[in-house]
């Protein structure tokens, strides 16, 4: 069965660790556009320049950017058994943007997390800024990456006050969004307090549930 994600929830809450590992599992893209967007910044293009800006202040790339990243990359051949989008759509916009291309999203999966608990995540965790890799606040041993052996690096946006900016951003453009999909039926709420092991077994247990539904 082909699957179309999109995985929705506020920043902090592990949104790419699950679609990574529901990646591994279906053996499909995750499509982070955190990562698409990161290699625009490295490549020292133009577009990059403009990319690094809105990252570094915390706001929304805009959608007519955005879109045009996402479109290019799922025209290549490996996604035509399915993808996991994260991060994108952020907004209504982006999301009619992604409809009139003609690609339909089979789910949305929604990880809700308490404000608190996101910033306390926010604020204690560190990445490798060769991969990407996140160092959750469960995991305050590792100071270099599993993968890369690289150093251990805090995000220049999680600061106090571009988090709280963040999450302002986050409820005006992008919960929005939860309602477009819900008029489809497609949306499936996961708590995500627990373990990264725990939410993962909640949302793919979620997914099966439904498609068994669908039979």
């Amino acid at each position: 069965m082909d699957r179309r994600l999109v995985l929705i929830g506020p920043p902090g809450t592990g949104k790419g660790t699950q679609a990574q590992m529901l990646s591994e599992e279906w053996k499909i893209p995750h499509i982070s556009t955190g990562s698409l967007l990161r290699e625009a910044v490295e490549s020292g293009s133009e577009l990059g320049g403009v990319v690094e800006q809105y990252m570094r202040s915390g706001e929304l790339v805009p959608d007519n950017i955005m879109l045009d990243v996402v479109k290019e990359r799922l025209s290549h051949n490996d996604v035509s058994g399915g993808f996991i989008l994260d991060g994108f759509p952020r907004t209504i916009e982006q999301a009619e943007g992604l409809d009139r291309t003609g690609i339909d999203i089979d789910r949305v999966v929604y990880i809700y997390v308490d404000e608190d608990e996101i910033i306390r995540r926010l604020l204690s965790r560190y990445e490798c800024p060769k991969c990407g890799y996140i160092k959750g606040a469960e995991n305050n041993k590792e100071d270099v990456c599993p993968k890369c052996g690289v150093k251990l690096v805090r995000r220049a946006d999680d600061d106090i006050d571009i988090i709280k900016k963040r999450l302002k951003v986050y409820r005006e453009q992008t919960e929005p969004l939860l309602d477009h999909y819900k008029d489809r039926g497609i949306v499936l709420e996961v708590d995500g307090n627990g373990t990264v092991e725990e939410v993962f077994r909640r949302i793919e247990k979620g997914l099966i549930d439904e498609d068994k539904h669908q039979e």
